[in-house]
């Protein structure tokens, strides 16, 4: 099918350096309001679902989506309005927090791994092995329980050599069937504090403020290099980065379902055949019906 936007100007392209500014926060590509977007939006949800039908039944691929983002960009509510229509029975949701002492025990990428999506499914990540290099970068005293070898002799940052396993990692359940597809939900420092005031002036939303969120904030600056950082090493052909603007929820929202479609269509699924032997058991099952009168 032909898709409502012109993806590229979204996505981070390979060995290319690019800078976090250059994408902006608040663009809606030609998407007039939140109305506009909200018609295209039940558009996108009744593809999706057709094409994770498709998915499920063809039981050959499956779908693997990452996301990222500040505090408050909206991944909750990108995850809520763009899988509302898909089949609960082949979607998945996992969300990582501050590793347990088990998790601790194995290699980072370990906690992640075990939640890969099983042919046929799609499964999200909120969040994701991702974290390891950026709050553990912006953080690195995250690492001290993490009991790593030493790194005397090492000629490389111990960045350089995560963002080369994430990247072999990705490949490795690309070449096995896992389309990998990693959205940066790009908000502004501005919307992010818009959206903190707003929880904390509706005592509806207070459930959702964390303090915490706030003394994350006054290390921006440093999330954005950890961000900028990250995109430029690990947008690879096989699991390209998209920025998305996220300042304007509802154009998020569309631009992220559009992409998942394509990708999903990309892989050029069919419906599973029936053979000539269950097409006759087929046959007899419909006189069988027919005959109860």
């Amino acid at each position: 099918m032909k898709h409502r936007f012109d993806h590229s100007p979204y996505v981070v392209p390979h060995n290319e350096s690019v800078k976090i500014g250059d994408f902006p926060t608040n663009d809606t590509n030609g998407i007039r309001d939140k109305k506009h977007a909200k018609d295209l939006i039940k558009e996108d949800i009744k593809t999706l679902a057709e094409a994770q039908n498709l998915l499920y039944a063809a039981a050959e691929r499956s779908v693997l989506i990452v996301l990222q983002a500040m505090d408050a960009a909206g991944k909750d509510s990108t995850i809520k309005h763009v899988m509302s229509g898909v089949n609960p029975q082949g979607c998945g949701v996992v969300s990582f927090k501050k590793p347990t002492s088990e998790e601790l025990a194995h290699d980072f990428l370990w906690r992640c791994y075990k939640e890969v999506p099983a042919k046929g499914r799609i499964t999200i990540f909120n969040r994701s092995y991702y974290e390891e290099v950026l709050v553990v970068k912006v953080h690195p005293e995250y690492l001290k329980p993490q009991k790593l070898p030493s790194r005397e002799g090492k000629t490389t940052s111990i960045w350089e050599e995560r963002y080369e396993d994430i990247n072999a990692f990705e490949h490795y359940l690309d070449r096995n069937g896992v389309k990998v597809i990693k959205f940066f939900l790009n908000v502004s420092k501005e919307e992010q504090k818009e959206r903190f005031m707003e929880r904390l002036n509706n005592p509806e939303k207070h459930w959702k403020f964390n303090p915490a969120d706030v003394e994350e904030r006054k290390h921006w600056d440093d999330y954005q290099q950890a961000y900028e950082d990250m995109l430029n090493a690990t947008s690879t052909p096989w699991a390209p980065w998209y920025v998305i603007p996220a300042d304007y929820k509802w154009f998020m929202r569309s631009l992220v379902a559009d992409i998942i479609v394509a990708n999903v269509e990309s892989m050029n699924l069919k419906f599973p055949e029936v053979s000539a032997k269950d097409k006759q058991k087929l046959a007899q099952s419909r006189i069988d019906l027919d005959s109860e009168g």
